[in-house]
């Protein structure tokens, strides 16, 4: 049994985490926690998220100093961040020199140098040198890097999406060196919990926004090695996302050799492939998968993918990766 403690937890992410490592059977729920000035902290997680009742029935409590050394004295194991990547910068080096293995679901560690992070994210990475060492948790295409791995960069939802559908194309060598257009669309958890008036429900309708300089473009650049324009979009619906992608394909590609290109996912558990049949958002929301689907016409393949954005996306790839690195199945606790 491993013991798990998460900061940030009164979050989407979060309580989402919270609930998967409650019902989890190898692993123990040991602490939740939120910022000392969070208006959440004292109260119960399940007061927060009433369809989690007689499950979370736990307290929210505030990282303090004394709930560091608490933390530090104690037989946590894993420590996930569900927090906003400039705190998880600090909290994970903290968490780190107390022993303890972080999964940071922020993008606080996600990309490769800091003039990334000056450009997409609008300061200087304090702790650059943690960047190569920090394992990007893809789990699917990385997984064998991850049950070593002191600190784990749970990758973005949109990423998530983007890399498992377009990551077969480009190790079977298809792709022609045209940039890959990749038009997204997510539902209003994305954007966290905190109000916004930008956020609120009634307010968002069905808009782009991040133009040219979205963080998550250099984050899908850097795991694939190719070119995207990569445009997200803010839909008025809770959870999921659907990604429609654009790909030009080198001369003489045929259908065979996209479909057997797929194949490399073909035992994974948490994919699903759908061929010519498009995935749907209403297919994978509350669910751990990743639906995928492409047509193609000469040189041109379009692809579909689905995922929910709080599972496959957020807290479902996280414990993903906490299975592998307590030597379980990385599925466990997601099929259900």
């Amino acid at each position: 049994m491993f013991n798990v403690a998460i900061v940030g937890a009164s979050g989407y992410s979060g309580a989402e985490l919270a609930s998967l490592v409650a019902r989890h059977p190898g692993l123990n729920l040991s602490g939740c926690y939120v910022s000392a000035h969070s208006l959440d902290k004292g109260k119960c997680l399940s007061e927060l998220y009433p369809e989690h009742t007689g499950l979370l029935d736990v307290s929210l409590l505030p990282l303090t100093n004394e709930a560091f050394a608490d933390i530090a004295d104690s037989d946590v194991d894993y420590v996930c961040l569900c927090t906003d990547h400039k705190v998880s910068v600090e909290l994970a080096q903290t968490f780190l020199n107390m022993g303890k293995k972080v999964f940071d679901l922020s993008g606080a560690y996600r990309l490769k140098s800091s003039a990334d992070y000056e450009q997409y994210y609008g300061f200087s990475h304090p702790y650059s040198q943690w960047l190569d060492k920090a394992q990007y948790g893809l789990v699917e295409w990385y997984g064998d890097s991850l049950s070593e791995a002191q600190l784990v960069a749970v990758p973005g939802c949109y990423p998530t999406a983007a890399l498992n559908a377009l990551k077969p194309l480009k190790q079977a060598d298809l792709l022609s060196d045209s940039t890959i257009i990749i038009n997204a669309v997510s539902g209003v958890t994305g954007a966290g919990r905190k109000a916004s008036l930008n956020t609120h429900f009634c307010e968002v309708s069905l808009a782009p926004y991040g133009l040219f300089n979205h963080r998550h473009t250099p984050e899908i650049e850097r795991y694939l090695d190719h070119p995207v324009l990569f445009t997200p979009h803010l839909g008025n619906f809770q959870r999921g996302i659907l990604e429609t992608i654009y790909v030009s394909l080198k001369p003489g590609v045929s259908e065979h050799q996209i479909a057997e290109a797929y194949q490399v996912l073909a035992d994974e558990p948490l994919i699903r492939l759908k061929g010519a049949s498009m995935p749907s958002i209403k297919g994978v929301a509350n669910r751990a998968f990743v639906d995928i689907g492409w047509q193609q016409q000469g040189q041109q393949l379009i692809v579909t993918v689905a995922i929910d954005n709080l599972l496959k996306g957020a807290a479902g790839q996280a414990l993903q990766c906490m299975n592998l690195a307590s030597q379980y199945p990385h599925e466990q606790g997601l099929m259900g």
